[in-house]
């Protein structure tokens, strides 16, 4: 099974297309995950130009998060996935619903997603993120029963947040999601937050060592499956994110730093052989 890992586009955003590509083919990340455009052109700019380098691309799908009306989230859904399917990437990162929406209109999201990942050919992923459908195991454990095969983006730094835990007292839960797992965002959360401040340091290794077990026991499983690729997308994000000192606002990391030292990282744990 090939291990790919992508770069986030989020934190270089300022950066012009081409600059970002060299930034990301200089380090030696495998593609690049981003939002589209919907301006066609602009759009074929970005693509195009991530072909000619030779990367792969994970399209992203966030900006519902700007909808909290039902029939405008629906709609925007509706749009910007088709938009992101038809450059046919990897597949599609999706941020999809909201905690507050009731099941039965989560459940029409889901069910719509599907629609489009069918009729294109091109798998949409959805994100394990605060504030959306999956905010929450709580929350989103009921859809498994609805959607047993639910293709999921594990970013479980959002769960280490919301439960106030590195999920030890969860096993079964665990055991229920993980082999739902396509893609990971390859952050490390802890107890308090979903992004420690750098994870090569010490006090950040409990929280480390709990997210590589978690993400070894997805490669585990879909090798075992028989899956030809695993995708993983170091998400190390920029301030406020990112801590920042008081007064100041100064980072307190570099997080671009991180994100390749944990491609590094991802590639010297996951190397064939």
């Amino acid at each position: 099974m090939r291990i790919q890992v992508f770069a986030a586009h989020w934190g270089n955003n300022e950066l012009a297309p081409q600059v970002f590509i060299d930034k990301v083919l200089a380090a030696g990340f495998d593609g690049i995950e981003m939002s589209l455009p919907l301006d066609v052109a602009l759009r074929e700019e970005w693509t195009s130009r991530i072909a000619d380098a030779g990367l792969a691309l994970i399209a992203a799908q966030w900006e519902t998060v700007f909808h909290s009306g039902f029939d405008a989230h629906r709609a925007a859904l509706a749009e910007l996935l088709d938009n992101a399917c038809q450059v046919r990437p990897v597949l599609v990162n999706t941020h999809t619903g909201k905690d507050f929406y009731t099941q039965a209109q989560n459940a029409e999201l889901i069910a719509l997603a599907a629609a489009i990942s069918a009729r294109h050919g091109v798998p949409i992923v959805h994100e394990i993120h605060r504030s959306r459908f999956s905010g929450h195991p709580m929350l989103l454990l009921p859809y498994l029963a609805q959607f047993p095969e639910l293709p999921l983006t594990a970013d479980l730094s959002h769960w280490c947040c919301a439960c106030e835990s590195l999920l030890e007292d969860q096993p079964q839960t665990l055991a229920q999601v993980l082999p739902l797992v396509r893609h990971i965002h390859a952050r490390v959360g802890h107890s308090q937050g979903p992004q420690v401040a750098d994870f090569r340091a010490p006090e950040a290794k409990p929280a480390l060592d709990a997210h590589l077990a978690w993400w070894d026991a997805v490669v585990a499983l879909r090798r075992a499956a028989g899956a030809k690729r695993m995708t993983f997308t170091p998400e190390f994000g920029p301030a406020p994110y990112l801590q920042t000192l008081p007064y100041t606002q100064q980072p307190v990391a570099d997080a671009w730093e991180q994100n390749v030292a944990m491609l590094q990282l991802l590639r010297q744990r996951y190397a064939e052989g």
